[in-house]
């Protein structure tokens, strides 16, 4: 059984934090998980947008370049890794299909991310723990306790970067949780200029499931918008 799965939210490589890689590093060390989710969009691929791109970010080739020595650092920390299928992360794949590109010219996920076959992509994800099961995808609804009602079981989900939070509810065959992830990306970025329109802001943070319970990890950060260097319990 799986005493603690840590949950990691956004990463949008590479417009992910500045202190993405030490954060993960002290999360590591203080909950020692037994296994390792990423949410999704662990990469921003924003150069390949439906949306409109903006001119002074790296191009498509320049923007995997600059992603794949932080994912070799994400592997070195986490070898074995749960990945979910996400808008983002499946940008190469959904643009092939606009322009009718067979399924054969392409490379999988490992390949053009040079990482092993420990790293495993999912469509969505059910992991058993102490508290029953709990239902994973990167996002499908904006109320994850909505999901988890019409799921009939816990859920955890992220897309939704300025929610970040654990929605109880309860019937006679138990407890069930909803636990929305919030993001770990450079909210300041051009990729997420965006943002400066939206009443809501990302919330920085990823989150455990700790024998069979959700905790949130917020990254507290300072006045300039780095973290303070320190896990909060």
């Amino acid at each position: 059984m799986n005493k603690s799965i840590l949950i990691i939210s956004d990463t949008h490589i590479p417009y992910h934090h500045k202190d993405l890689i030490p954060y993960l590093i002290a999360i590591k060390k203080e909950y020692k998980p037994d296994r390792v989710v990423h949410i999704g969009d662990e990469l921003d691929k924003h150069a390949l947008s439906f949306h409109d791109s903006d001119p002074d970010l790296p191009s498509a080739g320049d923007e995997l370049r600059i992603s794949l020595p932080i994912i070799k650092q994400i592997e070195k920390i986490f070898p074995t890794m749960d990945l979910l299928d996400s808008n983002h992360g499946s940008l190469v794949y959904r643009r092939s299909l606009k322009y009718g590109i067979p399924k054969a010219y392409l490379r999988h996920y490992n390949e053009f991310l040079k990482v092993s076959n420990k790293w495993k992509w999912h469509d969505d994800l059910v992991i058993q723990t102490n508290n029953g099961p709990v239902y994973f995808c990167h996002g499908k609804m904006a109320d994850v306790l909505k999901l988890a009602q019409s799921m009939g079981m816990s859920c955890v989900q992220g897309h939704y970067h300025s929610s970040y939070s654990i929605k109880y509810y309860g019937n006679s065959l138990g407890l069930y949780y909803g636990l929305q992830v919030g993001c770990l990306i450079d909210k300041d970025s051009l990729a997420f200029r965006y943002n400066k329109t939206q009443r809501m802001r990302p919330i920085i943070g990823c989150a455990v499931i700790l024998n069979g319970l959700p905790k949130l990890i917020p990254m507290v950060l300072n006045k300039s918008g780095r973290w303070i260097g320190k896990i909060i319990i």
